[in-house]
C-alpha cells in the first residue's frame, strides 16, 4: 500500500480539495483526511489498472508497477485495502456527520459502478473497437472525470457551500476532467517515458480509442484549449478567489507527466 502511495505523482486530486476549500476562505488542513482518501482511492485504481489482466503495465510513476514488486495477488489486495481504508478515513474525520454522510454517498458513487469504475469497464469494452466521440466522453467523464468532480466538490461541501456554488463548481470540474484526459491521450503520443513515469504509446498497443486518434492529434489540442477555457469561465462565474484553482487548471493544459 505505502509503495504505490508514497511513488510520487501529480496529486491534482489533492491539490483540487485544498484550493476549493481555499476559494472559500476556509483552512486546507481541514480538508487534509478527504483529500488523503480521495488519493487512496486514486492510487487503488492505478494498481489494479496495471494488472496483467488489464492494462498490463511495468512503470507507474517512474517505478516497476505494484504487481513486479510485490507479485499478482498481493497487488489486488493492496489496492482493495487502499480502498476501504479510504471510507474510514471518511468516518473518523472531524467533521459533521451531514458532511461525512455527503463525503461518503459522493465518492462511492464517483469511484463505483456509476463513476471510474463503470467508466473503466466501458473503456475495456471499447478496446479493439471504433468509439464515436460521445462514446469516448461518455468513458472518460466516468472514469477520469467523476473523481476530480467529486474533489472539487470534497472541498466545497466541508466549506458549507450552497447549491449554487456547488453547481457552478461542478461544471467547472466538468470541463477540468475532459481536459485532464484529452492532455493525458497527447501526452501517451508525445510524452517521455522518464517524465511521465509510465509507458509511451500504451492506448495504441491496447487499441484504445483516444481523442488525438479521433480528432488528430491536432484537433485534440484544440478541444484541450477549449475545455481549458470554459473551466475558466465557470470559475469566473462563482465570484470566488479562485487564483489556486485557476493555476491548477493552467497545470493541467499544460503537464508533461
Amino acid at each position: 500500500m505505502l509503495y504505490s502511495l508514497e511513488a510520487g505523482g501529480k496529486r491534482i486530486r489533492p491539490l483540487l480539495v485544498f484550493a476549493a476549500m481555499d476559494a472559500f476562505g476556509r483552512n486546507p488542513e481541514e480538508g487534509v483526511a478527504a483529500a488523503a482518501a480521495i488519493e487512496m482511492v486514486h492510487t487503488y485504481s492505478l494498481i489494479h489498472d496495471d494488472l496483467p489482466s488489464m492494462d498490463d503495465d511495468d512503470l507507474r510513476r517512474g517505478k516497476p508497477t505494484n504487481h513486479k514488486v510485490f507479485g499478482e495477488a498481493m497487488a489486488i489486495l493492496a489496492g482493495d485495502a487502499l480502498l476501504t481504508y479510504s471510507f474510514e478515513l471518511l468516518g473518523n474525520m472531524r467533521a459533521s456527520a451531514d458532511a461525512k454522510l455527503r463525503l461518503v454517498m459522493g465518492l462511492a458513487k464517483a469511484a463505483g459502478a456509476s463513476g471510474m469504475v463503470g467508466g473503466q469497464a466501458a473503456d475495456m469494452e471499447g478496446e479493439d473497437k471504433e468509439l464515436t466521440l460521445e462514446q469516448l466522453e461518455a468513458i472518460h467523464i466516468n472514469k477520469t472525470g467523476r473523481l476530480l468532480t467529486f474533489s472539487v466538490l470534497a472541498g466545497a461541501i466541508l466549506s458549507d457551500a450552497d447549491e449554487e456554488k456547488i453547481g457552478m463548481l461542478t461544471r467547472f470540474a466538468f470541463h477540468l476532467g475532459l481536459a485532464f484526459q484529452i492532455r493525458d491521450d497527447i501526452l501517451d503520443l508525445e510524452g517521455e517515458v522518464g517524465t511521465i513515469g509510465k509507458p509511451v504509446g500504451s492506448d495504441t498497443a491496447n487499441h484504445k480509442s483516444t481523442y488525438p486518434k479521433l480528432l488528430t492529434l491536432e484537433g485534440a489540442k484544440n478541444a484541450l484549449e477549449s475545455h481549458i477555457q470554459r473551466a475558466k469561465d465557470e470559475l469566473e462565474q462563482t465570484g470566488l478567489e479562485t487564483t489556486l484553482l485557476l493555476e491548477i487548471t493552467e497545470l493541467i493544459a499544460t503537464r508533461n507527466h
